[in-house]
């Protein structure tokens, strides 16, 4: 959730709930009080209703709990995000709709984004949403590849981490779909990074040397990549992430929409990101 979102949802929870609390702590009695008066003048012989109250307190006393719910849920539990681009391919494709866990890496306030509960940090092979560190206005999403203290060295498009080769096996050649036509012909491999396997796409005959280097990750950032190796914009171009910069990590597709391939896919729902 951009911050701008997060402090529009902020607002409308405080302002909603500090309307219905005003009420009823003062001008709800008030009305209670004068109807109870009215029926005791007329000795009981008319049933006499509560005014109704202002709508401005209708409306603040029925949103406020679904604003409140819909808070709570995004700072704390999950978010969902959009794919703009194909830098992630084959893992995510333009126009998935993806789920990122909010509280992996600790739980923090809305807007703030104060840590309040540390919970845990990001691991090697994380699919990872975090905020630009070049415009924290804008949302990313890559894997992370170096932790703090690793040396990662990128060459011949091929991989090292702390001086072991990061072993990418060919599967064969990809057929991309929708947006991802372009992708077309790339050479489909698998490597393991952390605990689980997953998938990059190469074009063997790309510009070897571009995004190549060698980057030693300071304390508390992040080296990430685009599985997309050479159609990814990453750490090997603007540098490291950041620790307070991290959103979480992305755990399920749960939609995608690409109009180039037709509108929904419905064999994308419900896929688990690894």
């Amino acid at each position: 959730m951009s911050a701008d979102y997060a402090l529009i949802l902020v607002a409308l929870c405080a302002l909603t709930g500090v309307i219905w609390l005003i009420d009823a702590l003062f001008f709800a009695r008030r009305r209670a009080a004068a109807a109870a008066e009215l029926a005791a003048r007329s000795g009981g012989a008319v049933a006499v209703e509560a005014p109704r109250e202002p709508l401005i307190v209708e409306y603040a006393r029925s949103f406020f709990p679904l604003i409140l719910i819909v808070l709570v849920i995004r700072s704390f539990i999950v978010e969902p995000f959009r794919i703009p681009s194909n830098s992630m391919m084959p893992t995510l494709l333009t126009g998935d709709f993806i789920l990122v866990s909010k509280f992996s890496y600790g739980l923090k306030l809305p807007v703030l984004d104060t840590e309040i509960i540390p919970v845990g940090q990001p691991e090697r092979g994380d699919v990872v949403v975090f905020r630009y560190p070049l415009d924290p206005a804008q949302d990313y999403i890559k894997r992370v590849v170096g932790l703090p203290g690793d040396v990662v060295l990128y060459q011949d498009k091929r991989l090292f981490v702390n001086g072991e080769e990061i072993v990418s096996t060919p599967v064969a050649s990809y057929v991309g779909v929708g947006s991802g036509r372009e992708m077309t012909g790339a050479q489909l491999r698998e490597e393991t990074l952390g605990e689980a396997a997953h998938q990059i796409l190469i074009r063997p005959n790309a510009i070897g040397h571009a995004g190549e280097g060698q980057w030693t990750v300071p304390p508390g950032h992040y080296f990430v990549m685009g599985d997309n190796r050479d159609n990814s914009q990453d750490s090997r171009f603007w540098d490291f992430v950041p620790e307070e910069n991290m959103v979480g990590p992305a755990v399920l597709v749960w939609m995608n929409w690409d109009s180039r391939n037709g509108g929904i896919d419905f064999g994308r729902l419900g896929t688990v990101i690894h």
